[in-house]
């Protein structure tokens, strides 16, 4: 098995370029937010975002499979006491650039500060935006089923009349349940809500994720052999998980710094394959990185 990652020094609008249309099965990342990161990505002021995104998201849009999801951390910041509204507007105007806005899911952060400001409470979530080319799309819900908790074996245990026929809404929603179903279930599917906590270990990153976030999405929408897509690799969290989950991946930063860190990281997972191990001559100090057993053919 070849399991190959593709790692690029450049900026996403350009590099990207480099890649074949409809080659790529799922992107996950988390851009710079605006007027954040001055010292590594220059800071993208709040009402210049959308202007600066839209020739990236353009570039994904084409090299995105139609089978393929795009999941987009971001989230708003606070302007003059309210909340910007560049995440609104770059929705839209993703949505006019093509992009189908499927869903929204939401990362609760378990472990965020306490605090408070005059106006408003502390930040404990962060968007997670999906956005689709067609509206058939690859997902394989089974994979990111939860275990159905203690609450079942309470519930289920003595079953009233209605919970064993469809109880339709009183409401008249059309809506309707029947509990029995529930009876030898041990999995029930998630909500899009994801409870995580956030990075805390120092990985000399700015904003690092953490690494349940990208294999949560990795397990969802794709499956071995899969190409995902990080256009700005930080940290590297999303290329490392998904060559330890057997997925080829490509990441792309325009920090130098980032780029000899992911790489240094990316070469000892020739652990996670199932091939005998090589040796390998140290790669020159190029603009792009690759790490495979064996020759394999470019995505570009």
């Amino acid at each position: 098995m070849e399991i190959k990652t593709d790692i690029y020094l450049g900026d996403s609008k350009d590099v990207l370029k480099k890649i074949s249309d409809n080659t790529v099965d799922l992107i996950v990342t988390s851009p710079p937010y605006a007027d954040q990161r001055n010292g590594t990505y220059g800071g993208i002021r709040h009402d210049k975002y959308v202007d600066w995104f839209l020739p990236i998201s353009e570039q994904l849009l084409r090299v995105l499979k139609p089978t393929g999801t795009f999941i987009l951390n971001i989230k708003e910041k606070v302007v003059d006491g309210e909340r910007s509204t560049y995440v609104m507007e770059l929705i839209l105007a993703m949505r006019r650039q093509g992009w189908l806005w499927t869903e929204e899911f939401i990362w609760h952060k378990k472990n965020s500060y306490p605090g408070k400001w005059p106006n408003r409470f502390r930040d404990a979530w962060e968007r997670l935006l999906q956005f689709n080319k067609d509206k058939k799309f690859h997902m394989y819900q089974d994979e990111v089923m939860v275990p159905t908790g203690e609450w079942s074996k309470s519930r289920l245990k003595n079953l009233s009349a209605t919970d064993k026929i469809r109880d339709n809404s009183k409401v008249g929603s059309g809506f309707g349940k029947n509990i029995s179903n529930w009876l030898y279930r041990d999995k029930a599917y998630p909500n899009n809500v994801l409870h995580l906590a956030t990075e805390c270990s120092n990985k000399n990153h700015s904003a690092a994720f953490p690494e349940e976030l990208p294999e949560w999405f990795i397990k969802l929408f794709t499956i071995e052999n899969d190409l995902v897509l990080d256009p700005f690799m930080g940290s590297g969290t999303t290329l490392l998980v998904a060559n330890r989950m057997k997925r080829h991946s490509i990441g792309i930063d325009n920090v130098p710094e980032y780029y000899e860190m992911v790489k240094k990281q990316i070469n000892p997972l020739e652990l996670y394959l199932l091939e005998p191990k090589e040796k390998y001559e140290k790669p020159k100090p190029v603009r792009r990185h690759s790490l495979r057993l064996k020759q394999h053919s470019n995505f570009s």
